[in-house]
């Protein structure tokens, strides 16, 4: 009997160690870089989109295409709306950033709406628009994602103290400067 405990406990381990493993993160860059950039970030925040049109091209050219740094998005929701587009960044589950970039680049396409359910009906008709075949409903109501996500958000407040997005961290160290691609860029060249 007691021989059948320890393998049910060591198989449900198992399972759940296995299920935490396969939501992968969205990283962008050499996953060996010397340079880890996190970013921890709300699909609704408008400095967030501003941050992918405007300073993280330049960042993948010089610093995440070279193989120098690489960047994790971090999920940091700060409404309904971007945690439920959090989990459908998240839903492919490859690790890929196209829809993540895609709802950022598109940000006033889809997030409108005065309730819960017709900004969950906005996004869910842009995902549609721009030919992302993901299963919405699954998506919004997967628990492991959900978890994932909400897991991140604690995170971000617990070690790194974070408080607003976008908020950028640096080999572990917040990066406290005015985040424009020249002052990023200083912080960088000093890690090379």
């Amino acid at each position: 009997m007691k021989k059948i405990l320890i393998i049910i406990t060591i198989f449900f381990s198992t399972i759940s160690t296995i299920s935490a493993e396969e939501i992968k993160r969205i990283v962008v860059g050499n996953k060996d870089a010397k340079i880890t950039i996190i970013a921890f970030e709300s699909l609704t925040c408008s400095h967030c989109a501003n941050f992918h049109k405007d300073v993280f091209p330049e960042l993948k050219k010089e610093y995440l295409d070279t193989g120098l740094a690489k960047i994790e998005f971090r999920h940091f929701p700060l409404d309904i709306a971007a945690f439920n587009a959090s989990k459908v960044s998240q839903c492919n589950n490859d690790g890929d950033s196209k829809i993540l970039n895609s709802l950022y680049a598109n940000q006033q396409k889809w997030v409108k709406g005065s309730s819960a359910q017709e900004a969950n009906e906005n996004l869910q008709k842009f995902l549609i628009s721009e030919g992302y075949s993901v299963d919405f409903n699954k998506c919004i109501n997967d628990k492991e994602i959900e978890d994932f996500v909400l897991n991140d958000r604690i995170d971000g407040v617990k070690k790194y103290k974070v408080n607003a997005t976008p908020t950028i961290i640096i080999n572990n160290k917040k990066f406290e400067k005015t985040l424009n691609y020249k002052n990023l860029k200083k912080a960088l060249e000093k890690l090379i």
